[in-house]
């Protein structure tokens, strides 16, 4: 038994302790692991490192380092990895409708490893979009010590004296595509987007998902901000391994973290940084792990009272570089809890408040990144949610950075994003249609698309203000302009996205929140006796099987009933 740490209560004691483990340990003994090193707690370190993308290449460099952190502090770290899948490469093609679907198998492939093993805590690092909010699934869903290290971001690239970032690249495809740029500088553009390891560089799904984590507590203070080429990342995965051991010593949870008041916290640095709309995905994801009620509403009630503080792109001017040099998160934080729109009482995975950790933080002068909220960009927030007689279940849009906030204009439906996306590229659709993509939905797609492609198509095109596109799909974190996702209930299920004919006037209201089609109820209900279910292509395999448990947008996309349908904990075998 460990001077420091008694392991009767803890998992490994089933496969290190007695006569009845010798078969376990001799295992151990097979990789190097000393009789002395079982003794002390088992710590796993999952981390999503493949050759998929710079998301996720400098990960395994971070793992060694939070192993270091485990060590010093007296556990015994075993490394492991799952996978990922990379939005930006899976983006515009079929690949992508395995994208949320990842997001599962991570926490799946998380949570199977550690029940496996019975590791006692868990460091999880990740790089790439759908692996964060993976990686606090599994982290809140198996409720031993942990803590979450972000990868870190891409710097940004350089193009004729400017940061440019991928969404950079994608527009500029669509400059190309309509003859405003030729091949020349369309190549110039992607050889200069990603200089570095990282991810993508912009307020888009994994640097939001990465502010998340800081806010609600589960990683260490500051741990978001520097880039995946900096040095700094190593010390904050030391400094990781360390804090999950003495997680373990204080007996802190996960679930003791991440509450009510630490997802509206998450919420909010979501709403103050114009951050993704992914993020009302994930919340209520990681909110059902936990067994806590947590949906797209509640999201987006505090996105309506929060206000948007933080300049970033794609709505706004800087990359996350730019953020971590003004202060980081933390300033956004500190920001936020003296203007009274964060709970300081939440307990992080330092054992101490937020409140407490953002003491000693000052709000830094003479930066433009983050501005106080005594003069915000906007005083509600740059994310918002919608509802209507076009989406009961609510839908989600993001207004940083937008001057419009109201369109009504005729419906242009199409029933797959290869459709919509041949549609756009030769120019069939007029200035102020509403282009419906619907058939995307977790269970239609099956998958849950992003498009960036289309809307950056839009762009290229110098349209991207002058039409509206509503899906029940999704958008990528670097979006930008009035698009419209999460549309519930999702085509494939009947919702009323199904029943929308071409030419129907369609009203997207971001400021009532409002999202409607001129269409009366019994027009609607008269349509839906008359539609049939789109059959999808995906009739076995992993989509099929994503396609048969997966629930609804509003609740998270879970493909599982969380915490309130728990009769059992890992934590507690």
């Amino acid at each position: 038994m460990s001077a420091k740490f008694d392991k009767s209560k803890l998992p490994s004691r089933y496969i290190t302790e007695g006569p009845k483990s010798a078969a376990h340990r001799a295992f151990f003994y097979a990789m190097g692991v000393s009789r002395e090193a079982m003794d002390r707690p088992i710590v796993g370190v999952a981390s999503t490192w493949n050759e998929t993308a710079p998301c996720n290449i400098a990960l395994r460099r971070e793992a060694q380092a939070a192993k270091l952190g485990v060590q010093e502090a007296g556990g015994t770290p075993r490394e492991f990895t799952t996978i990922t899948v990379t939005d930006g490469i899976a983006m515009g093609h079929q690949g992508m409708k395995s994208s949320l679907v990842s997001r599962d198998v991570i926490a799946d492939s998380v949570e199977l490893t550690m029940r496996g093993h019975s590791y006692d805590a868990l460091v999880g690092v990740a790089g790439c979009d759908k692996s964060l909010p993976a990686m606090m699934m599994a982290m809140v869903r198996l409720n031993v010590p942990s803590v979450f290290l972000y990868g870190g971001s891409i710097l940004p690239g350089k193009h004729k004296g400017k940061d440019i970032t991928i969404m950079d690249v994608y527009e500029a495809y669509g400059k190309f595509s309509s003859n405003q740029i030729d091949k020349a500088e369309l190549d110039e553009i992607e050889s200069h987007a990603c200089p570095s390891a990282g991810s993508c560089g912009g307020q888009f799904t994994a640097n939001t998902m990465a502010c998340v984590s800081e806010a609600i507590g589960l990683a260490l203070p500051g741990s978001a901000g520097a880039p995946a080429a900096y040095e700094a990342r190593d010390e904050f995965a030391v400094d990781s391994g360390r804090a999950v051991m003495n997680l373990l010593k204080l007996g802190l949870r996960p679930r003791d973290i991440v509450t009510r008041e630490a997802l509206e916290n998450a919420a909010a640095v979501v709403a103050a940084t114009g951050g993704s709309t992914n993020a009302g995905l994930h919340l209520p994801a990681i909110a059902n792990e936990c067994g806590i009620k947590f949906d797209l509403f509640d999201v987006g009630r505090i996105f309506k009272k929060t206000p948007y503080i933080a300049d970033l792109k794609p709505g706004g001017r800087f990359v996350a570089k730019d953020l971590f040099e003004a202060g980081g998160v933390q300033i956004v934080l500190k920001a936020l809890l003296e203007g009274g729109f964060l709970h300081g009482d939440c307990l992080t995975v330092t054992g101490k408040t937020m409140a407490e950790n953002l003491k000693s933080v000052k709000f830094p002068k003479g930066q433009e990144v983050v501005r106080p909220v005594s003069n915000p960009i906007t005083k509600t927030g740059g994310v918002v949610t919608l509802k209507g007689n076009l989406a009961p279940e609510g839908a989600i849009v993001k207004v940083a950075g937008m001057k419009k906030l109201v369109h009504v204009g005729p419906a242009r439906c199409f029933d797959t994003e290869e459709a919509a996306m041949t549609a756009i590229v030769k120019r069939k659709y007029k200035k102020g249609d509403v282009i419906v993509i619907r058939y995307e939905g977790p269970k239609g797609g099956p998958g849950m698309r992003e498009m960036l492609a289309v809307t950056s198509q839009l762009y290229g095109q110098g349209m991207g203000e002058e039409v509206a596109l509503i899906t029940d799909g999704r958008f990528s974190g670097a979006t930008r302009g009035f698009c419209i996702g999460h549309v519930g209930p999702e085509a494939a299920i009947g919702g009323p996205i199904a029943l929308v004919k071409d030419g129907d006037m369609v009203t997207i209201d971001a400021n009532k929140g409002e999202l409607s089609v001129a269409v009366t109820a019994a027009e609607l209900k008269k349509r839906a006796k008359s539609w049939k279910p789109r059959v999808h292509d995906y009739q076995s395999g992993a989509l099929w099987k994503y396609a048969a448990t997966v629930g609804s947008a509003v609740t998270g996309a879970c493909t599982h009933p969380g915490g309130r349908a728990e009769r059992h904990m890992y934590a507690d075998i």
